[in-house]
């Protein structure tokens, strides 16, 4: 296993900083990183909040954490044996620099050694059936014994064989809710194994915080960017591993999955793939010939905001700007290189005004960059 590379670390201040502003209402991903580059640091961007969800038309200003909260939540991953690794650092996973808006802090409990090994994710149905659960368990042992680490979302059924069958090589789980939140909650004891194990559990949001249905799409994200491959073993055709499927996919990655009989639900799903273009998968070393070219790659090493010169040089926008940007804005997502086209205004300008409508909560971001105007916020 490799050394782990060198990288800035952020110091206790800005961590705390960083976790207030990823804390606040309306501020995801994107947002954080816009207001990084645009301020240079969170604690100046934490001042300027107010002031822009005023300027895109906010009906009230949410509530900012206080530093006393953030240092609750900093108390919660201490005593849990976690901490907030940030984008950059160098137990930050290497994959997902490269996903569009990865998270700028995760909550890590393990070792971030794993982190540095090619890794697969393998997902598949919660009612898996017997040859599944074998099949799953099967592929992570020989994925980890090659030097792979297998990434997971914990859940029951073909998740937790993965994790199981790769619980001595090294295994990464992915949680919907805090890291002392897991679900469904008899793998808490699972979770500490990973952890014992040279493993890692992974989390973004906040502890203390019980998975919705609306966040398990947010971890499928995180199970696909982790890794160079997705194999999904069993799937209806309805299921949350084809969003995982889906979203692999349009990160480049490769997709893979285990084909089952026509007359089974459940490979309803990995049937599907298989005629979409998914590779085939009997067996690991199915994977291992796929996955050889890329098993040396890492994510572009230059992964913290960086500030683009011409959006700190740029003034606020204006009111008029700020209509023009709006009249383009619908239900429909569009693309914010679409509304550069529309309105004519500079990126730096069109990146400001989205800035303020997202922290207003008048705009929704969708993969690939583009934008949506929140219904009856116009």
């Amino acid at each position: 296993m490799t050394a782990p590379p060198a990288g800035p670390r952020l110091s206790d201040r800005q961590r705390l900083s960083w976790l207030r502003l990823l804390r606040t209402p309306n501020v995801g991903p994107a947002s954080f990183r816009d207001l990084i580059n645009r301020f240079g640091s969170a604690e100046v961007a934490l001042e300027m909040l107010p002031e822009l969800m005023i300027s895109g038309g906010a009906n009230r200003i949410v509530r900012v954490p206080a530093m006393a909260e953030a240092e609750a939540e900093m108390e919660a991953a201490r005593r849990a044996g976690a901490r907030f690794v940030g984008i950059g650092e160098a137990d930050y996973p290497p994959l997902l620099k490269s996903m569009d808006n990865p998270p700028p802090l995760l909550a890590i409990k393990g070792e971030g050694a794993v982190f540095r090994l090619p890794a697969v994710a393998i997902v598949g149905a919660r009612n898996a059936s017997l040859a599944g659960i074998k099949m799953a368990r099967m592929l992570a042992a020989d994925l980890g014994r090659d030097g792979y680490a297998v990434v997971s979302g914990l859940a029951r059924g073909i998740d937790t064989s993965a994790h199981k069958g790769s619980l001595a090589t090294g295994t990464i789980g992915v949680l919907a809710g805090g890291l002392d939140r897991p679900y469904p909650p008899e793998n808490a004891d699972l979770c500490d194994e990973i952890a014992d194990h040279g493993g890692a559990i992974v989390s973004e949001m906040p502890f203390g915080w019980q998975p919705r249905a609306q966040d398990f799409p947010r971890r499928n994200r995180l199970v696909a960017g982790m890794a160079l491959g997705l194999v999904v073993v069993e799937a209806a055709l309805r299921s949350g591993s084809l969003i995982s499927a889906r979203l692999a996919g349009e990160m480049g990655r490769l997709v893979f999955a285990v084909p089952g009989s026509p007359l089974d639900p459940r490979a309803a799903g990995c049937n599907g793939l298989l005629k979409d273009g998914a590779t085939l998968v009997t067996e690991a070393a199915d994977i291992f010939s796929a996955l050889a070219p890329l098993a040396g790659i890492r994510a572009p090493r230059a992964a913290a905001p960086v500030q683009p010169p011409d959006l700190f040089a740029s003034p606020p926008p204006d009111e008029n700007e700020r209509a023009e940007v709006l009249e383009t804005l619908g239900p429909t997502p569009i693309a914010v290189d679409e509304i550069i086209r529309h309105t004519g205004l500079g990126a730096a300008q069109i990146s400001m005004v989205l800035l303020e409508l997202d922290l207003a909560g008048r705009i929704e971001r969708h993969a690939g960059g583009n934008v949506s105007l929140v219904f009856g916020k116009s």
